[in-house]
């Protein structure tokens, strides 16, 4: 599927700021059935980007821009080629055994609810692949997706205690559980073309991979109930959310502020045909 994307996110101060610094797990990567055909990255200050790649082989890109300025504008737009490769995931950067993966975070952090889900799902001993495949199911049949009860500091726990929330803590669940079976497991987040003819969305999406030696890393996406597709487009993973949020960072002075992101999705053929 050859996917068009274009991602705003705005900032916008009560007061001006004295300066921001930011950094950016915006940009997608080469990998086996996902190929970048162009990306592109403007901030609406002038300043420089500063590429990197983090420890876990993200593409990140910093910026520090001098105020006072009252908004801030991030875009990147580009297009990817992304091929169904039944959601096994080949020839992506790997700084780390799988091993790392079974690390619990502050955001993945089993409590004794999810214990017991881990444990009921698991409750006939089958192997893993078919146990994570169970744990899909569960969490996307038992979760609500909601966008309203959660927020980006949301714990595992914490939304699973509320049978709700969005892909992040879905996702966040599903690592849980799975580390707790002694199943590597990380964060993954991109961007998701949805079937339904869904251009705009709030967000990007986020997913789980988990390790399967006879299969190398699985993409299992929870808030759809399915393993990833030629539909998903993989930025950037890490250890649970913090590791992989598209944009963190920091600033100086600029009273409240508020942030409005802006995604479109679209196959980019559909779009030339319009």
């Amino acid at each position: 599927m050859h996917i068009r994307i274009s991602h705003e996110t705005r900032y916008r101060y009560d007061a001006p700021t004295n300066g921001v610094i930011q950094t950016l797990r915006l940009t997608p990567r080469n990998h086996d059935g996902q190929h970048v055909i162009h990306w592109r990255i403007e901030v609406s200050e002038d300043c420089r980007l500063d590429a990197h790649e983090d420890a876990f082989g993200n593409i990140t890109h910093t910026f520090t821009a001098e105020g006072p300025f009252d908004e801030l504008g991030v875009q990147v737009q580009g297009e990817v080629d992304v091929q169904d490769t039944t959601a096994v995931v080949r020839g992506a950067i790997e700084r780390f055994p799988p091993s790392l993966y079974l690390r619990t975070t502050p955001l993945t952090e089993p409590d004794s609810a999810i214990v017991d889900f881990a444990r009921d799902t698991n409750s006939r001993g089958d192997d893993a692949l078919a146990m994570l495949h169970a744990l899909l199911g569960r969490i996307h049949t038992e979760m609500t997706y909601d966008t309203d009860p959660t927020h980006t500091a949301t714990t595992a726990a914490e939304a699973f205690a509320l049978k709700r929330g969005v892909c992040q803590d879905l996702s966040h669940i599903f690592i849980a559980a799975a580390r707790y079976l002694d199943v590597p497991a990380r964060y993954a987040g991109g961007y998701f073309h949805r079937a339904d003819g869904i251009v705009q969305q709030d967000a990007g999406h986020a997913w789980a991979e988990a390790y399967v030696p006879t299969l190398g890393w699985i993409a299992f996406d929870p808030a759809n109930g399915i393993c990833a597709t030629d539909a998903h487009v993989r930025v950037a993973v890490g250890l649970d959310y913090l590791g992989a949020a598209p944009v963190r960072g920091s600033r100086r002075g600029g009273g409240a502020e508020t942030m409005a992101v802006k995604v479109l999705v679209d196959q980019a053929a559909r779009q030339m045909q319009n």
